[in-house]
C-alpha cells in the first residue's frame, strides 16, 4: 500500500487500496502470526500498533473498505485523570478519582474491574494520542457535556471528533504497514475462528472475494465494535426495538457470534439506557436521525411540558440533571414522549428545536408527521397518538397550578405561562441508543470467558464489542467508551505474547 493511499480521506465502505493477498499457494509459516486482530477499529488499531513495536507479526483484518470503525462517526469524547494536559493547567487529578467518578455517576452498575483498568491506563493513552499529534480542543479539558458532570475537568476531545483520533491513529500506524510487521486486509471479514482440540483459539478463516483463507495466530483479538447496526440482535439482546438508523454500518455484532461460537457469552442487558429522544425521519424503523428538541435547561429553559402516551407528565421538563431525564425515559411506553405548547409558546420562547429558526418549525407541521398541530386539545392527542383524556387532564393541572401559584407537583421551577389557546402543537420524539449496551463477557485480563467464568484460551476482546454497559454502567459516564477501547487495546498491545520479542 502506498502512503498517500493510506493517510488520505477515504471513505469508508468505499475505499480499496491495492492491498496485498496472500494468496493460496502461501506456505504455512506465512500464514502464522504473533496476533490477528478482527477489526481496524478504536480498539484494534492500537493493540496492532504497540504489539507490532514490540516485534510482533501482526494481522488486521476488516469487513469494511476502511481503517477506523466508529470514530469516522463518533463524537470522540475521553477522558483521563492525571494528564500532562491537565497538569499544564494546574488541575490535580487521578485515577482514583477518575474512578470513583465513574462508579458514583453509573450509581455501582459499571464493572469494576474494567473501570478501574480504564482509568488507569487512560493518562498514558491520552498523552500518547498528544504526543503523536492529537489537539484538545482550546477550552479543553471541560466537566462535562451531555452527561453528567465529573467532579474534576478531565474531559475533551478533538475539533473532528472522532476523526481527529483516527487522523493520529493513521499516522501511528504507518510504520508498522510499510516494515510489514503489521498487514492489513480489507474487506475480509472473519466467518470463524479456529480451535484445536482443547478448545484453545489458533486462528480464524476468512471469507474474502471468492477466496476462503485460514490464518494462525498466538493470540486472536476481537475488536469487532457493537451490534447497533443489527435490529433483530439489538431488540434480542438489549431488550428494546432498534428506533435510529445511527450506528456505523459494519456495526453488526459479529464479534458477539465468534466469541459465543467457542463457549463465550454476554453480558449487561439490565443495564441498558436510551437518550433523552430525536426527532427521526419517519416511522421505518431504524429510522434516520432529522434533529433534536433542546431539552437541556442549562441551555434552554423550557415553556412547554413533555407528555408520554397517556398523556402524563413524566419527569419535571427543567430537570438539571442529564441522568435523570434519561432514567425517566426508560419507563415510559415504547420509550416515547411528546413536547406540547399552544401558539403563544411557540410565537414567545426562544425556538425550541436545536439549529432551526421558528419559522422552520413551523413550517415543519405541514410537511413531517412528528409535528402535530391542531384547534383543540383533544384533536391533537388523536392525531398525534396521545390518550385525549390524559392529555386533558394533565394541562388543565399544569395551568391550575400556575393560576394557584402553587409549587408544581413534580418540581418543576421555570412556568413562564400557561398552554391555553389554539392552536395548539405536539412534537414527538423517540429514545433511541447509538451504542451497543450488552457485550461478550471478558475477565480483567480481558480473556474472553466460558461460563462459569473459564478464559477461552488465546481469545481476547476489546472497544464496544464488551458492551457500554460495562465501562459505563446503566448511565452515559463522558469519555467512557472511546477512552477505554483506546487504552484496552493499547495495554493487550503491550502484553500479548509476542514469539520474537
Amino acid at each position: 500500500m502506498r502512503r498517500r493511499e493510506f493517510l488520505g480521506s477515504a471513505a469508508a465502505f468505499t475505499t480499496v487500496g491495492p492491498w496485498r493477498l496472500v494468496h493460496a499457494e502461501a506456505t504455512a509459516a506465512e500464514s502464522r502470526y504473533d496476533l490477528i486482530v478482527v477489526g481496524a477499529g478504536t480498539a484494534g488499531i492500537p493493540a496492532a500498533i504497540f504489539a507490532a513495536r514490540r516485534g510482533a507479526r501482526v494481522l488486521m483484518l476488516e469487513t469494511a473498505g476502511d481503517i477506523g470503525g466508529t470514530l469516522h462517526l463518533s463524537t470522540g469524547q475521553m477522558s483521563a485523570a492525571g494528564t500532562r494536559l491537565q497538569a499544564s493547567q494546574g488541575i490535580r487529578d487521578s485515577a482514583d478519582l477518575h474512578f470513583a467518578d465513574v462508579m458514583r455517576i453509573s450509581r455501582g452498575t459499571a464493572d469494576r474491574d474494567l473501570v478501574r483498568l480504564a482509568v488507569d491506563e487512560a493518562a498514558a493513552t491520552l498523552d500518547w494520542l498528544m504526543d503523536s499529534g492529537f489537539d484538545v480542543l482550546p477550552e479543553h479539558p471541560v466537566l462535562g457535556l451531555g452527561h453528567e458532570p465529573y467532579s474534576e475537568r478531565r474531559y475533551c476531545w478533538g475539533k473532528d471528533g472522532g476523526r481527529s483520533i483516527l487522523v493520529v491513529l493513521r499516522n501511528q500506524l504507518q510504520p508498522e504497514l510499510d516494515s510489514g510487521r503489521v498487514e492489513l486486509k480489507l474487506l475480509t471479514p472473519v466467518s470463524a475462528l479456529l480451535t484445536d482440540g482443547a478448545g484453545a483459539v489458533i486462528g480464524v478463516r476468512v471469507k474474502s472475494a471468492d477466496l476462503e483463507r485460514q490464518y494462525f495466530g498466538r493470540s486472536v483479538l476481537l475488536a469487532t465494535g457493537g451490534y447497533a447496526s443489527n435490529s433483530e440482535m439489538f431488540e434480542r439482546l438489549s431488550g428494546f426495538r432498534d428506533y435510529a438508523d445511527t450506528a456505523y454500518p459494519t456495526c453488526t455484532g459479529d464479534g458477539i457470534e465468534l466469541g459465543v461460537s467457542v463457549g463465550g457469552y454476554v453480558r449487561g442487558r439490565e443495564n441498558y439506557l436510551s437518550n433523552f429522544g430525536s426527532i427521526l425521519t419517519d416511522t421505518g424503523f431504524p429510522a434516520r436521525f432529522l434533529a433534536r428538541f433542546v431539552v437541556i435547561p442549562q441551555q434552554r429553559q423550557p415553556w412547554e411540558i413533555f407528555v408520554n402516551a397517556r398523556g402524563e407528565r413524566f419527569i419535571r421538563e427543567d430537570e438539571p440533571s442529564f441522568d435523570r431525564r434519561e432514567q425517566s425515559l426508560l419507563t415510559q411506553p415504547d420509550l416515547r414522549y411528546w413536547i406540547v405548547f399552544d401558539d403563544a409558546i411557540l410565537s414567545e420562547a426562544p425556538p425550541g428545536v436545536g439549529g432551526w429558526s421558528r419559522d422552520q418549525i413551523r413550517e415543519a407541521f405541514d410537511l413531517h408527521g412528528w409535528f402535530v398541530r391542531a384547534e383543540d386539545l383533544p384533536t391533537l392527542a388523536r392525531r398525534a397518538g396521545i390518550d385525549p383524556a390524559g392529555l386533558q387532564a394533565t394541562v388543565s393541572q399544569y395551568n391550575s397550578a400556575i393560576e394557584r401559584g402553587t409549587p408544581d407537583r413534580l418540581g418543576r421551577l421555570h412556568r413562564p405561562r400557561h398552554i391555553e389557546r389554539g392552536p395548539f402543537y405536539a412534537i414527538r420524539h423517540q429514545g433511541h441508543s447509538t451504542t451497543s449496551t450488552v457485550g461478550i463477557t471478558v475477565d480483567r485480563n480481558l480473556r474472553v470467558l466460558r461460563n462459569p467464568g473459564k478464559p477461552v484460551p488465546n481469545l481476547y476482546a476489546a472497544g464496544e464489542l464488551l458492551g457500554a454497559g460495562q465501562t459505563q454502567g446503566r448511565s452515559f459516564v463522558g469519555g467512557m467508551m472511546v477512552t477505554p477501547a483506546l487504552s484496552f487495546g493499547r495495554w493487550l498491545g503491550q502484553r500479548l505474547p509476542v514469539t520474537t520479542a
